[in-house]
């Protein structure tokens, strides 16, 4: 294929929200995103097509690059109303499955998060950047196992971009080492199709995925 062709190729992915880009300078980034995806799944695919979803995933894993990884998502609210469910553990417990992360939200904060059936916590990570409501920075150290505590600290950013009557939502975790445990962002699709089915309809995702996160 020729440049040109490629280019194309890669505008109509962007354009139907499969492929989320990053301007680096001279250099224009292209991300595979699963989020979409991982909705079509949620609401459309049988248990039967189960393992073609999970072809899905692996490959998204193989070609995108594994030290920064980008989820992008629209959900029909205000930037507020979107702010106010990352930020409030209560909240948040709701739609992440009752996993609660904690904090003051003030740069050079602790951050915590936790979940009652846990016992300590799950991670821990400082706030770096806040920006309400637009951006929020903060690094992350799992916890929850001695092999995604040996991955040591990542960075997760939160970008919030009014669209209309709805908002995007772009989440970036980098600062990843080549080949890190997919523990440490496997679960994001899952979350953010939470984030947005809670704010968007009050009610709780009740896909096998979800609950077996649950």
């Amino acid at each position: 294929m020729t440049r040109f062709g490629v280019m194309k190729h890669l505008k109509q992915l962007e354009d139907a929200g499969l492929v989320v880009t990053r301007r680096r300078g001279r250099e224009k980034l292209h991300f595979l995103n699963p989020v979409p995806i991982r909705l079509v799944n949620d609401r459309w695919v049988s248990k039967y097509a189960e393992p073609w979803a999970a072809a899905l995933s692996d490959l998204k894993h193989r070609l995108e690059n594994p030290m920064e990884k980008v989820f992008e998502i629209y959900i029909r609210t205000t930037p507020e109303r979107l702010w106010e469910a990352i930020t409030d553990g209560e909240i948040r417990s709701k739609y992440n499955f009752g996993s609660r992360v904690t904090s003051d939200w003030a740069p050079g904060s602790r951050l915590e998060m936790s979940h009652p059936n846990a016992d300590g916590l799950l991670g821990e990570g400082e706030v770096l950047e806040v920006d309400p409501p637009r951006r929020l920075v903060h690094s992350m150290l799992a916890l929850w196992s001695d092999e995604v505590k040996s991955e040591g600290t990542s960075r997760v950013t939160w970008e919030i971009e009014p669209v209309g009557d709805s908002c995007r939502l772009t989440v970036t975790h980098d600062q990843l080492r080549e080949g890190a445990n997919n523990e440490l962002y496997g679960g994001w699709p899952m979350i953010l199709s939470g984030l947005k089915t809670w704010l968007e309809t009050g009610e709780l995702l009740t896909t096998p995925g979800s609950l077996l996160y649950r």
